[in-house]
């Protein structure tokens, strides 16, 4: 099909405008003529229509050496611009060709440098959360190591409140035996004075400066006593407050374990997330690949266009060579 601008009109305007300047109107002469523009096919038939026109007009008029030369300059024109024309069809095709496989090159290129950052980006998350689980994983081994203390500590604790208990019931036995010992005494003082009621008046003295000795001396053993109870009583403070320790420390060592369970599970959040991080990665390693191999696999196909070009050009130095040779012929003829 003709482009907008060029009709037959405009052709023999463009051939007559050569033929005054003494030129011969090739396809290419009139097209140069036009402006490079119009299809090759299209200014072909509008010059062979006024060819034929001007040939039958100066049919009468010209020699028959002159016709001769004419037809056989057409036919040599004719073949050059049929030989010319697949060569511009194949040259048009593989630059559609060319210009589409670059489309889909640069799409592809775009892809893969789109999936290169985002492999980027993934890898940066992957340093991140492998920071995090090694954060983690420091936390943790710092919550066991206070927990190794604390359960050190409760073992300390429990070693004192034993001692404590070891010294509750020495004190006990203590205060058991003077209790005892101080019963005993006054048993023996009582049989003793029924026993000195009977005897001589002489010995009432005597009697009485021993009975006030046996009396410090109870009044001794009840200070000891008394001690004894103040001893146990601070004891048992003392035992009171261990308790509470103890207590306190065992609710520290149940939220030590309640932490060490929630960092675990925390642990093992980035864990699968880290696995699923790793998992995206690789998928992104395999399309990138894949998208390699199709830049490969294009610039194969890139290659084979090139050398059908090649060919074709090939083919149109043959063709002109083959036109060359008709155009000697009838030069030698003349």
């Amino acid at each position: 099909m003709a482009r907008g601008g060029v009709n037959k009109a405009v052709v023999q305007i463009a051939r007559a405008a050569i033929l005054a300047r003494g030129e011969h109107p090739s396809i290419d002469a009139v097209r140069i003529e036009l402006g490079n523009t119009g299809s090759k096919t299209t200014i072909h038939r509008y010059l062979k229509e006024l060819d034929d026109g001007s040939g039958l007009a100066e049919t009468a008029s010209e020699p028959i050496d002159d016709e001769l030369t004419a037809l056989v300059s057409r036919l040599a024109q004719r073949l050059k611009e049929q030989a010319q024309e697949p060569i511009d069809q194949a040259r048009e095709q593989f630059e559609e060709q060319r210009q589409t496989l670059e489309t889909e090159l640069n799409e592809t290129r775009q892809s893969l440098s789109q999936l290169e950052h985002q492999h980027e980006i993934q890898g940066a998350s992957l340093a991140r959360e492998s920071e995090a689980l090694s954060s983690t994983r420091s936390m943790l081994q710092t919550e066991q190591t206070r927990n190794a203390g604390l359960n050190q500590a409760l073992a300390d604790f429990e070693l004192r409140l034993q001692d404590k208990d070891e010294q509750i019931r020495s004190l006990e036995e203590k205060h058991l035996h003077a209790r005892d010992a101080l019963e005993h005494y006054r048993n023996a003082i009582k049989e003793q004075r029924e026993q000195e009621q009977s005897r001589h008046e002489a010995q009432v003295q005597q009697l009485q400066m021993e009975l006030r000795q046996a009396q410090q001396s109870a009044l001794v053993r009840q200070d000891e006593i008394t001690q004894l109870h103040r001893d146990n009583e601070r004891l048992l403070t003392e035992n009171r407050g261990t308790i509470r320790e103890l207590s306190l420390l065992q609710d520290q060592l149940k939220h030590s374990h309640q932490r060490q369970d929630q960092l675990l599970e925390q642990a093992r959040s980035v864990e699968s997330e880290r696995t699923l991080l790793q998992e995206r990665l690789r998928v992104a390693l395999l399309d990138s690949q894949t998208l390699k191999q199709s830049v490969e696999e294009q610039k194969q196909l890139n290659h084979s266009l090139n050398m059908q070009l090649t060919e074709s050009q090939e083919k149109m130095r043959l063709a002109t060579a083959v036109k060359a040779a008709p155009d000697a012929t009838a030069s030698k003829d003349v």
